[in-house]
């Protein structure tokens, strides 16, 4: 088992996992990062609005969020190898379909309802539960390794969509880009992406029975004092970090930056993504993650703070831009690593299932909130202040957390016991 292993021999056994996992991971965030080339030409084609159109993205989100805890039980049941193969088969198939739109609101809700049923078995908790399986000693690097998969998206989903746009237009991006990226990955994931408890005939590591493993069962997870904290940290993050975001560049052009250049800063947001992303896992092998949680977690509220001290000062926007960055790029390492500290791997699937729904939420509601500010005060401030309130609270329920608690240092009935009394002393 990885949890025998040092640091070296975890990745020298298995350093193909989080590389295939980051793969998967990537195609969970296709529908979401591919869709900024799409807005203008389907504005043209149907005489949509923006709101129209990320109506699809909104919709796949919280249909998804439905399915999130079923989905981890089936994880721990049968296995993330099955579970994920199938998923992204159906992922790059339903992606391809939005080709077919006829200009219809039903029809595009349609298709996307489609596109949220092939989501759910490609959301993070399958490949998460994979690569948390064979690494312990090295989990932190580990799973920023499989997380960077989304600033991998960031960076290749918007070239290739706009040039297959340029091409081949809208039908064919979706089309193209669909069964393209289906072809490239499935090859890799089938030979290359096995938990701990996916049998192979070839592996002489023994399959692991995950109901043997040392964890919380579902219902003393779910009422733990860590799954208060976690949940409120990850619904925080999604609703208001997320749609920060999302709406960065229209927050820029409202203090008066030109188009190109909010573009360009915005673009320092997926840079320090992925250098937040690969830092997090080497300081969560090292120091308490929970400590390190608090920090990824709080930097939002600076660069709230420069916003809305001053907006258009461009100094303060290259800052805000870095810091939302390094915060996107730690959020759900911190909330993976630590929930597999806190609930054991006997039934991480399906507890870490409540906080991946948690942020398909507050990322489904949280954006439009935003915008729904905007358009009620006619500015994003009022926004920015809550975000500071909430991301304020979310590093604080971190920063709480008991680092001595745990099922890299306790049994699992002493981490039952802590966790239980942590619960009652409330947050």
């Amino acid at each position: 088992m990885a949890a025998q292993l040092t640091k070296l021999q975890e990745w020298q056994a298995y350093w193909f996992l989080p590389l295939t996992a980051a793969l998967g991971y990537a195609t969970s965030t296709l529908f979401v990062y591919s869709m900024g080339p799409f807005f203008e030409p389907l504005q043209e084609a149907f005489n949509w609005s923006r709101a129209q159109v990320s109506m699809g993205v909104s919709t796949a989100a919280l249909l998804t969020s439905l399915f999130s805890i079923p989905l981890g039980f089936l994880v721990d049941r049968s296995g993330p190898r099955k579970v994920g193969l199938f998923g992204v088969v159906l992922v790059c198939a339903s992606y391809a379909l939005l080709g077919t739109a006829t200009g219809s609101q039903a029809n595009w809700i349609l298709l996307w309802g489609v596109i949220a049923i092939a989501m759910v078995a490609t959301q993070t908790t399958v490949w998460t539960s994979a690569v948390n399986s064979r690494f312990d000693a090295s989990r932190g690097m580990a799973l920023a390794v499989t997380l960077s998969g989304a600033s991998v998206a960031i960076s290749v989903f918007p070239v290739a969509a706009t040039w297959l746009i340029s091409e081949f237009g809208w039908r064919g991006g979706f089309t193209y880009l669909g069964i393209g990226w289906g072809l490239l990955v499935f090859p890799i994931l089938f030979f290359g992406f096995r938990g701990a408890n996916d049998r192979h005939k070839n592996d002489t590591t023994p399959v692991i029975d995950q109901q043997s493993l040392p964890g919380l069962t579902f219902k003393q997870g779910i009422t733990s004092g860590p799954m208060v904290k976690l949940l409120l940290a990850s619904s925080f993050f999604a609703f208001t970090a997320v749609a920060i975001v999302m709406h960065f560049v229209p927050i820029l052009k409202d203090s008066g930056v030109a188009s190109m250049q909010a573009a360009g800063i915005a673009s320092i947001i997926g840079v320090c993504s992925i250098i937040g992303r690969l830092s997090t896992g080497f300081l969560l092998d090292r120091f308490p993650g929970h400590i390190i949680g608090a920090i990824a977690f709080a930097m939002p509220l600076i660069g709230c703070a420069l916003l809305i001290a001053d907006a258009g000062n461009t100094t303060y926007q290259v800052i805000a831009a870095a810091v939302f960055g390094l915060t996107l790029g730690s959020d759900v390492d911190v909330i993976a690593y630590l929930a597999a500290k806190f609930f054991g791997m006997k039934n991480f699937g399906a507890l870490f299932a409540v906080l991946v729904m948690a942020l398909s939420l507050g990322t489904a509601f949280g954006p439009t909130s935003a915008g729904m500010v905007y358009d009620k005060f006619g500015s994003y401030e009022p926004f920015l202040i809550a975000t500071v309130i909430m991301m304020g609270i979310a590093s604080a329920g971190l920063l709480s957390l008991r680092s001595d608690k745990g099922f890299d240092h306790v049994t699992a009935e002493a981490a039952l016991e802590a966790s239980a009394a942590e619960f009652k002393e409330g947050i």
